[in-house]
């Protein structure tokens, strides 16, 4: 499945953890980067090292366009749509994780 493939709108409350429709695992609020042209103040990212969608987004990206990159599961909450967010490494995006203080190891 391309990146593009599928779209997913969520719609939670505002105590209910989001989960990635791929792997389960719960999503981390990101920052998004000043002045950057990705809207809201953050976003929902899945950073699971395991999730399939960015493990099998390694190859997909490797056999389309050549190039050593993935992607992971993003939702926009401003918008109510999800679509890939690209990485170059495993810890790429990482930085900018929003600890809201119920994350024990990250």
């Amino acid at each position: 499945m391309a990146p593009g493939d599928c779209i997913f709108i969520i719609i939670m409350s505002d105590n209910e953890a989001l989960k990635c429709p791929h792997c389960n695992s719960k999503m981390n609020r990101w920052e998004t980067p000043p002045g950057s042209s990705w809207g809201g103040e953050f976003h929902y990212v899945c950073f699971n090292d395991d999730c399939s969608y960015y493990v099998r987004g390694w190859k997909w990206m490797m056999d389309k366009y050549q190039v050593r990159a993935s992607y992971r599961h993003r939702y926009d909450p401003a918008t109510g749509k999800s679509s890939p967010i690209p990485v170059w490494s495993e810890t790429a995006l990482k930085n900018n994780i929003i600890k809201d203080g119920s994350e024990e190891n990250d």
